[in-house]
């Protein structure tokens, strides 16, 4: 199952794991023992974590916005949590299917825009182009209770299929051809106001010009708004949001294919000038995010986190159940695993014990990155989950251990189960590998 996020916790856990099994295999364990017990391990492990979970009811905002908070916490955009949280929540239970036990996060659509803070970020229920809208020739700007077309073919004059020369001699056929030039696009802009269409979408072309000046100039009589340079991954979300469909021929032209919406106007923003569509047709399973900072970096950034955010909320609606932070389920599965290796016998029992030590690596790395002393920290979790404190985590603000959940420090159950399920094969998958072959 795919979670989205605990990416760092993966490569943590797994850096652990053989570590471990570097020290048993340096014994005289055979690497199959080994890769069996760890399989052994790691079902105890989740069934261990799902004991310790709680479960949660999609529907409560506040519980799902403290997980994004969390996830969000280790980001660079931390201090900006309380805008991105209930964005990422919002923006999920929109496009989610109560029917469906699972989100297709296709149907949100996340735009980058440089210029402004990560503050402006906000979330467009309809659709947003980063791209201003072309009025070069004095076209419209602002559409009320617009019929949308998206198109697929040029609205430029056409070129030969081969590469060939065409020699004019004189004037006469140089006029010629311009005429004939004109009176096509004329034709081609008339067919699209016949539909009553008035604000044209048109795809990027790599053949040749998508639009000329007197296509342009042809439009902007007609009061007909064009955005061009549309993307042609982004044509499938775009009809999907506006219930239309691509119109890939001029003879595809019928009014039966446009979308709606109730106003299409051009925005100004700090950095340049974007295209809003608003008042989309319902049902709306789209929604569109607009994501702004101040330099590439911090954009990119940005953009990654609402993606993880986007993602944890994704993994509480796949699996409605919520488990503490702070390192608390992976100290918790250790001293599990530390107690079900004594009832176990022989080498698998070792193997199951050097699993449960190795996974002591998630809480001393987060007590090592807040400027703890890892040893103290783990020692005294260690002693607090063996008092049956099972909430004890690190809590990095107060530099000490705290009840996890009394601290609103909570993460979807799938995160966590899914980091050590992956982590858990990667290492039995390396395991089996017998000798590496030197290549020249």
């Amino acid at each position: 199952i795919e979670a989205g996020d605990g990416t760092t916790s993966v490569v943590v856990m797994a850096g652990g794991l053989l570590n471990s099994c570097h020290q048993l295999l340096n014994r005289g364990i055979h690497p199959n023992q080994v890769s069996d017990a760890f399989s052994l391990a790691c079902k105890k492990a989740t069934e261990v974590m799902r004991d310790i979970s709680i479960p949660i009811d999609f529907n409560d905002r506040d519980t799902l916005i403290k997980c994004t908070t969390t996830s969000l916490s280790s980001k660079v955009v931390s201090q900006n949590s309380g805008i991105l949280a209930p964005m990422a929540v919002d923006a999920v239970m929109k496009v989610a299917d109560p029917a469906d036990d699972n989100v297709d996060l296709n149907n949100i659509r996340v735009v980058r825009k440089l210029g402004g803070t990560v503050d402006d970020t906000e979330m467009v229920e309809g659709l947003v182009f980063t791209q201003k809208a072309s009025k070069t020739a004095g076209g419209p700007t602002r559409i009320q209770k617009a019929k949308i077309a998206v198109i697929q073919f040029q609205l430029s004059p056409p070129k030969t299929d081969i590469e060939n020369t065409v020699v004019i001699s004189d004037y006469q056929q140089m006029d010629r051809v311009l005429k004939e030039e004109r009176n096509y696009i004329a034709n081609l802009c008339k067919k699209i106001a016949q539909t009553k269409c008035n604000v044209i979408l048109l795809q990027k072309s790599i053949l040749r010009d998508a639009i000329t000046d007197l296509g342009l100039h042809f439009l902007s009589k007609l009061k007909i708004m064009l955005v061009r340079d549309v993307e042609r991954d982004e044509i499938e979300f775009v009809c999907k949001t506006l219930g239309c469909v691509p119109i890939a021929s001029p003879d595809g032209l019928r009014e039966d294919k446009l979308g709606s919406a109730d106003l299409v106007e051009e925005v100004p923003t700090s950095d340049g000038k974007i295209v809003k569509i608003s008042g989309c047709p319902k049902p709306m399973k789209t929604v569109s995010i607009l994501c702004r900072g101040s330099n590439k970096l911090v954009l990119e950034e940005n953009e990654r986190s609402l993606h993880d955010a986007l993602c944890v909320v994704r993994s509480l609606f796949k699996k409605r159940y919520m488990i503490p932070g702070g390192s608390c389920p992976e100290m918790e599965v250790s001293h599990q695993l530390m107690e079900y290796s004594r009832t176990l016998s022989g080498v698998e029992s070792y193997c199951v014990r050097a699993y449960a030590e190795a996974l002591e690596i998630i809480p001393a790395t987060l007590a090592e990155n807040a400027g703890l002393n890892p040893i103290n920290i783990v020692t005294e979790l260690r002693i607090r989950h063996a008092k049956g404190e099972k909430h004890a985590g690190i809590n990095v603000r107060k530099g000490a251990i705290s009840d996890m959940m009394q601290e609103n420090v909570v993460q979807p159950l799938l995160v966590s189960t899914s980091a050590l399920e992956l982590a858990t094969e990667c290492v039995r998958m390396i395991l089996k590998i017998d000798g590496v072959v030197p290549t020249l």
